[in-house]
């Protein structure tokens, strides 16, 4: 049987992709600069709107590390990060000598408990004498998270929001794009998102000014001069003309893709309403408009006859299907121990009971139906 993959990219069948990447061959555009990554920022820009302004990176990594520098985290200061989520979002707290606090998960959206976040900040605050120096929620899996709750937090204690919609591409809350209500929003464009530059991010800015200061530091802080200068430390960060060329081909088929992976979602909740101990991760509610980037389960062994999310897991891989355990909570981590936490027990009850589902548009309805038989069957045998 083929291999049906968690999340592969897909090309515009028009070859929108080819096209601007041969537009940058043919004019020798090939480096981290050029009219692809112009007209690629200006369509980040159009989907934002909101007076936004976009500077297309390396990595949606990059885009955190970035937003950190330019909000003055440093060593000594703290970070408030979400727990429940892939480790980039943490680690640039890190590359600044700062030190995350992680808070967990409510268990709506899976995303930052806002009650949690208040008694992190007076936390930090007690042990400090100052605030944090940001928060960053994430949009796991692309639900959208309590913006407005946490937002009004940050506001009210004065503290910066860094949005990791990394995993959020399309999604919004209450009708506006997640990435678009904090100080500074994060996009990913890696081979598995929801449209891809093969690798690549971009940073969501406030102003015109502070896309230029991004800019600066991407491009190693070079200052405008006739010969080499440099007065502060910067970073190779720029996205190349090519990937932003495969960019502009994928923005094409964008809508297609957010309604493909919505349309898996619908599929997933009809075909497995019938198994007792399998929930399909949804919308909570109205203000909630998820991508459903990577489509999840919740596996409760007490009502699957002792079928587990991790016996579930090995079985569609005999079957030539791909699946993949929840993140594993950044306080649980290792490279993390001893960084404050907030927990609640929701993110690591996910970790532990948690299954992601091929998504996507590559995954037919047919391997959709052999996905969902692969999952009765192991829970009838």
């Amino acid at each position: 049987m083929e291999k049906i993959w968690l999340c592969l990219a897909h090309m515009s069948d028009a070859g929108e992709e080819m096209k601007y990447i041969r537009e940058a061959f043919d004019t020798n555009w090939v480096v981290p600069l050029g009219p692809n990554v112009n007209a690629f920022e200006k369509d980040l820009e159009g989907l934002c709107g909101n007076g936004k302004h976009v500077v297309a990176l390396s990595s949606g990594t990059a885009a955190i590390h970035l937003s950190l520098i330019m909000l003055g985290v440093s060593r000594g200061d703290e970070v408030i990060c979400q727990s429940m989520t892939f480790s980039a979002s943490a680690n640039p707290i890190v590359y600044q000598g700062a030190t995350p606090v992680f808070v967990d998960s409510e268990r709506d959206s899976w995303n930052m408990d806002p009650n949690l976040l208040e008694e992190a900040v007076k936390q930090s605050i007690a042990r400090n004498g100052r605030p944090p120096k940001a928060i960053i929620p994430v949009y796991l899996y692309g639900m959208p998270a309590y913006i407005d709750d946490i937002m009004d937090i940050a506001r009210r204690y004065e503290i910066p929001v860094v949005e990791d919609s990394a995993e959020g591409f399309g999604s919004r809350w209450r009708g506006q794009l997640v990435g678009t209500f904090g100080d500074y929003g994060i996009m990913s464009f890696n081979g598995n998102k929801m449209i891809t530059t093969s690798g690549g991010g971009a940073l969501i800015c406030p102003s015109e000014e502070a896309k230029r200061r991004v800019m600066f530091y991407a491009t190693q802080a070079r200052e405008p001069m006739p010969y080499y200068l440099h007065k502060e430390i910067g970073y190779n960060y720029r996205m190349s003309n090519i990937c932003a060329g495969i960019g502009r081909g994928q923005m094409t088929i964008l809508n297609e893709h957010l309604s493909h992976h919505r349309m898996l979602c619908d599929f997933y909740v009809e075909h497995l309403a019938d198994i007792d101990g399998i929930t399909v991760h949804v919308n909570p509610d109205e203000r909630f408009d998820s991508n459903f980037w990577l489509n999840t389960i919740i596996v409760d062994p007490a009502k699957t006859g002792g079928v587990t999310y991790d016996d579930l897991r090995q079985h569609l891989d005999s079957q030539g299907i791909e699946s993949r355990p929840l993140w594993k909570p950044m306080h649980t981590q290792p490279v993390f121990n001893g960084a404050p936490a907030l927990v609640n027990g929701v993110s690591e009850n996910l970790f532990n009971h948690g299954l992601c589902l091929p998504s996507g548009p590559m995954v037919t309805e047919a391997d959709a139906l052999r996905i969902v038989t692969a999952i009765k069957e192991a829970i009838k045998n």
